[in-house]
């Protein structure tokens, strides 16, 4: 038996002990679209330079020991704000601490708030988009009031106020506020996407074999939705990243002793005018270049996982 597919041909069907016949139209479709996705992106030189940052980035994370063998919490006063040398090749911040070991293990908490925070937003705003886009109703109406209350409030003054708010300085602090201010980015997207494809011929031949809606979710519609969404959340995490160096910036982010990119920028921009610009400059490098490999990768698979920019 076979069902009429959404490119006109023919789509097959399994048996599903639940309800009897299934069509497999949507699967196929999905698995379709991340294979030729996948192919274009092992061609595309922007995405691979964008993935060995990336990567480079993580190692730092989880092995920072790869990358330096000095701690970044031994400070010798004696050492002060000397300049770049074989031993020391990005020098010694202010108070003597080795800058190249605080520069490579200043990734964790930076990383760490991105990477939560992207979690974060990705259960809440896929949860709230698919509720939104597939019952619509007082649920869609609910959720849109909502979205649009947060959206009201400009993100960088809604952060600075709940930081300011809360005693807490810590990489979950931040992660929170992050969470309650982003979510709504991916859920207008994921909503979107869902109120498209739920009108597909498959989820309706779905229906009519007497799937579930919670199968329909999760078999026939999340598969085919979640490619702008994954699009959205790898660049949140380059724009996560930035948000915590400017939060700290601002004096309600993450404080010393915590060793972090936002930190080192706030430590060295006083002794830019003293001669010392490598304190400032060292962070701004590796913030920058961490931000721009995740935007750059956002960037290739929106590219390739766009149908309508092939």
């Amino acid at each position: 038996m076979s069902e009429s597919s959404p490119g006109g041909g023919t789509a097959t069907q399994t048996s599903d002990p639940a309800f009897g016949a299934v069509p497999k139209a949507s699967s196929e479709r999905a698995r379709s679209l991340w294979s030729d996705a996948w192919r274009d992106l092992r061609r595309d030189p922007v995405f691979i330079i964008a993935s060995l940052i990336v990567l480079a980035v993580v190692s730092m994370v989880l092995f920072p020991s790869l990358w330096t063998s000095g701690d970044p919490r031994d400070c010798d006063l004696a050492r002060a704000r000397q300049k770049p040398s074989w031993d020391a090749p990005f020098g010694f911040s202010n108070l003597g601490c080795d800058y190249y070991a605080q520069a490579i293990y200043g990734a964790g908490p930076s990383i760490q708030v991105a990477v939560f925070a992207t979690i974060g937003i990705a259960i809440i705003g896929t949860l709230f988009g698919v509720l939104s886009g597939f019952y619509g109703g007082l649920i869609d109406t609910v959720i849109s009031r909502l979205v649009d209350v947060v959206a009201g409030l400009p993100f960088l003054l809604g952060a600075v106020v709940l930081l300011a708010l809360m005693q807490s300085r810590s990489v979950w602090a931040i992660v929170f506020v992050l969470i309650a201010l982003a979510w709504i980015t991916l859920t207008r997207v994921i909503r979107g996407t869902v109120m498209t494809t739920k009108n597909m011929d498959y989820v309706a031949a779905a229906r009519s074999l007497g799937a579930s809606d919670r199968r329909i979710i999760f078999r026939h519609i999340l598969p085919n939705a979640m490619a702008p969404g994954i699009v959205v959340l790898t660049i949140a995490l380059g724009l996560f990243v930035s948000l915590e160096a400017t939060l700290t910036f601002l004096g309600v982010g993450l404080r010393a002793p915590t060793v972090s990119w936002g930190v080192m920028i706030v430590q060295g921009q006083s002794h830019v005018l003293s001669g010392y610009p490598h304190l400032l400059l060292v962070p701004c490098m590796f913030l920058v270049t961490t931000v721009l490999g995740f935007i750059l990768m956002g960037d290739a698979l929106r590219d390739a996982l766009d149908p309508k920019l092939r």
